[in-house]
């Protein structure tokens, strides 16, 4: 289809600046003031709106093998499109788990049967996630994976995410770590802290966080290769990222939706829509994590999508699992909650995930003649709230009902083709 994307501010890593956008053959074919379109093109009005890259989520739970009743992957990814996201990173902690090619290519054709996005499949770093024995990285490699994380579970042994560190130093694939030391978070189920003592619930420290981040650091010095922090939630989690950015050491790191917008005060609802991991933090924490992601210490908003049926979240808190929607409402929450400007905010969910991810040939590419047409058209000014019914995903357990958001995406735009329009799905 041919399409021309008319009166858009448009904001890439070049800038911004207000452009017309015409896509053919899968492709930005011009960019300029009144682009002349042709009489058979579809035209997008996007006065008062932002056309930017599409936007790539590196922390998707998409379910799909094994827990299909919470979400597949055909429905999350009507959720991405949904949110403005063009390409999403699948997270293997699925039922096999994503430790073998059979399993990463079934859930890539799964996502291209779907059309809505690109579903770019993650490798776990050990198999079945037992922190045990690697993963083929090499073989997995092989067929398109380039970030392997066990996420769910930190690697406790640093012997064997040293070995793996160094195993994945030669082959062109990014690390993605789940930091949390599990000795010191045994059947905890909210942060440590004030709030934690007063509601008389088990608590889950800080320093769980902060020693593997420290810890992986240090094997990143050591080995020279990359890793990316998986949903870092404290304070000192962002100062150690800091510090080792100012040495000069490969290390990226990524934040919720929820975990800059959200704090542990809410657990006093006792309510499971609030139980993540890691677990919702104090105001402090929310505003370094904020502070990170303002200075570039934190390069990436990722939202751990993480679906789940209502009658597990309706479980007491100690059963429940934790985790929680985010794919639709990322963008709102993002601009309701961050002092960023919108360039840093689309750079957080667009161009700067893309190249953690490895995929920044496709995604979060500038908006150009001759790039692909990968784009997000959002209207950063409209003020909303979230409807649960209305969700996309599968599974409706999100904490934001209620809760005012502004920014909503209209178009998303995948290969040149509408995925979404008008804010509804066209698949």
């Amino acid at each position: 289809m041919s399409l021309v994307i008319r009166n858009g501010t448009l904001i890439d890593e070049s800038g911004e600046r207000a452009a017309d956008v015409r896509i053919a053959d899968g492709r930005v074919v011009e960019v300029g003031a009144d682009v002349a379109g042709d009489d058979g093109d579809d035209v997008i009005d996007a006065t008062e709106c932002v056309v930017s890259p599409g936007f790539v989520d590196l922390h998707t739970h998409l379910r799909e093998p094994g827990r299909e009743e919470a979400e597949t992957i055909e429905t999350g990814s009507r959720a991405a499109a949904l949110g403005g996201f063009t390409a999403v990173v699948a997270m293997p902690n699925t039922d096999p788990t994503q430790d073998s090619v059979e399993v990463v290519e079934f859930v890539r054709r799964q996502g291209e049967r779907a059309r809505l996005c690109d579903v770019r499949p993650s490798g776990s770093i050990t198999i079945g996630r037992s922190g045990e024995q690697l993963t083929p990285f090499a073989e997995l490699a092989d067929v398109g994976v380039t970030l392997f994380t066990d996420d769910g579970n930190g690697v406790q042994d640093p012997q064997l995410m040293r070995r793996a560190l160094e195993y994945a130093s030669g082959l062109d694939v990014t690390l993605a770590q789940h930091c949390e030391v599990e000795a010191l978070t045994a059947g905890a189920v909210m942060h440590e802290g004030e709030c934690c003592s007063h509601l008389g619930l088990p608590g889950w420290p800080a320093l769980a966080e902060e020693l593997m981040v420290h810890r992986d650091i240090e094997l990143v010095r050591l080995t020279g290769a990359p890793v990316h922090l998986l949903h870092l939630s404290t304070a000192r989690s962002v100062e150690l990222v800091r510090a080792a950015k100012a040495d000069g050491l490969a290390v990226t790191a990524e934040a919720t939706p929820h975990h800059i917008s959200l704090t542990d005060e809410l657990l006093a609802s006792y309510q499971a829509l609030y139980k993540v991991n890691p677990p919702l933090r104090t105001m402090a924490d929310v505003d370094a994590v904020r502070g990170g992601l303002a200075d570039g210490t934190i390069d990436a908003i990722a939202t751990d999508h993480a679906p789940h049926t209502p009658e597990s979240k309706e479980q007491p808190l100690d059963a429940a699992p934790p985790g929680m929607v985010g794919l639709e409402t990322a963008l709102g929450v993002a601009i309701a909650s961050l002092d960023m400007s919108l360039s840093e905010i689309v750079g957080a969910m667009s161009w700067r995930p893309a190249r953690i991810a490895r995929i920044d040939d496709e995604h979060g590419r500038p908006i150009a003649a001759g790039e692909p047409a990968n784009l997000t058209v959002f209207d950063p000014g409209h003020r909303w709230e979230v409807v649960p019914a209305e969700l996309a995903s599968k599974s409706h357990n999100t904490p934001f009902v209620g809760v005012p958001l502004e920014g909503r995406v209209r178009s998303t735009i995948l290969r040149g083709e509408l995925v979404v329009n008008d804010g509804r799905a066209l698949r």
